[in-house]
């Protein structure tokens, strides 16, 4: 996969990214605000590291029932995929704050959400934000061969079968960068010579990944154990349920926005050009979903605004709602789609049509 051979079509003859940039530029400097994080995002990143965080000293200075503990467990996958979508995210997009310091601080708790900064910034804000939804580039679209989320994908017969199962498998997320997915993509991308910025010397990013996942297991695992006596076995289990949950979730999420009914998944001409501009690329490809829900607009990190946030990823989700009317108007002002679905059930029923649709067999379906 060359990510090289990829360009996008420079023709915008009307000028639709360039009105949208002015026009959010201007709100900002109508209302003297900053593109940056504000104490709406503080506020949550307390919140959001209460809830993953606190459960996890409870359970190891108090005697509570097995019940609670499981209760528990799961409150800290709810609280480690709110970290991931309202605080990592944003920081390692360089929106958390203006300062670059700050950004990189919230944006390394990316370490104990079991994940990789140096791979996260590549698979998402490279791959993913670039090529999104294109077959062989966006890594977000890859599932290995159990899954078949793209029409360009290879079908295997048990495919038909994927939109019973493939729910069960999202959890599974965060716990393979856990145990695998890191260490993989850490040798892949190092040799590609892949970086958002600078390129990592290859020692130093080994020892930071190995470093950091000693750190990791030795946190949630042999602490508890070795200090505090806690079985092993309860330990395990509630590792995975952490996990489970928070895999689920934060799946689910990038789901909605991408791999549903009416996200395209377009192919380079043979030349390697695509055929709309970046900026239009990202309409055709990403869904918004439940954006009028004040909840999931909360917890979710403004990822219910995908749209808005593939163009402008280096604005905090704290704004998304605000500028979402500036891009639906321009965007219908072009004649240029918006794609949304009004609520989290529309989206999820898109969604496992998609997968279905996908599970049927091509040369039987064509």
């Amino acid at each position: 996969m060359n990510t090289n051979q990829i360009k996008f079509s420079r023709v915008d003859s009307a000028k639709f990214f360039r009105t949208l940039n002015k026009r959010v530029n201007d709100y900002f400097k109508e209302n003297d605000i900053s593109r940056n994080g504000n104490w709406k995002l503080h506020i949550k990143t307390v919140v959001m590291f209460a809830i993953y965080l606190t459960p996890y000293f409870l359970l190891l200075t108090l005697d509570i029932p097995t019940w609670l503990q499981v209760l528990f467990t799961i409150i800290m996958g709810v609280g480690m995929a709110g970290v991931g979508m309202n605080v990592m995210h944003d920081a390692n997009h360089g929106a958390y704050s203006k300062k670059k310091w700050i950004n990189k601080l919230m944006g390394s708790s990316m370490y104990i959400l079991a994940g990789n900064v140096y791979n996260w910034q590549v698979q998402h804000n490279v791959l993913h934000h670039t090529y999104t939804n294109i077959h062989g580039h966006d890594e977000d679209l890859e599932a290995g061969r159990i899954l078949r989320f793209s029409k360009h994908s290879e079908w295997h017969r048990f495919h038909k079968f994927q939109h019973y199962y493939g729910v069960f498998l999202y959890g599974l997320l965060t716990f393979n960068w856990a145990l695998t997915t890191d260490f993989q993509q850490t040798k892949r991308y190092l040799k590609r010579k892949l970086s958002f910025g600078k390129f990592p010397k290859p020692s130093i990013q080994w020892s930071i990944l190995i470093i950091t996942k000693i750190i990791y297991f030795s946190i949630w695992i042999v602490i508890p154990i070795l200090f505090f006596g806690i079985a092993w076995w309860k330990i395990l289990i509630g590792f995975f349920i952490m996990h489970y949950v928070a895999g689920l979730i934060l799946s689910i999420v990038f789901q909605l926005a991408h791999v549903v009914e009416d996200a395209d998944m377009p192919l380079p001409e043979a030349s390697g050009t695509m055929k709309n501009t970046w900026a239009i690329h990202q309409l055709f490809t990403t869904v918004n979903f439940s954006t009028k829900n004040r909840i999931v607009n909360w917890f979710t990190g403004g990822l219910n605004h995908q749209v808005e946030h593939h163009i402008f990823p280096n604005i905090s989700h704290v704004h998304y709602t605000k500028i979402s009317e500036i891009v639906k108007s321009t965007a219908r002002e072009f004649n240029l789609p918006y794609n949304e679905y009004q609520t989290t059930r529309k989206a999820l029923i898109a969604h496992f049509k998609h997968l279905k649709q996908m599970g049927l067999n091509p040369a039987l379906s064509a």
